[in-house]
């Protein structure tokens, strides 16, 4: 899981497989596989950089290296 922040300044956390696609319109929103729209304050390279530690932690990047 990942922790993200919404607007109003809440902290919680996602599972990053389950995001479909993150659009930057200003504000960052998360499209989620499901089709909820999630508007939080990180910034793209911000969750990127997350979801890229989390996939290493977990050993999601055995396979792809």
């Amino acid at each position: 899981m990942i922790e993200v922040t919404r607007l109003n300044g809440d902290r919680y956390y996602i599972n990053p497989h389950q995001i479909e696609y993150v659009e930057c319109n200003p504000d960052t929103t998360l499209i989620m596989l499901s089709g909820k729209r999630l508007i939080i304050k990180d910034d793209y390279q911000t969750i990127f950089d997350r979801i890229v530690e989390y996939r290493r932690l977990i050993g999601a990047f055995k396979n792809e290296e």
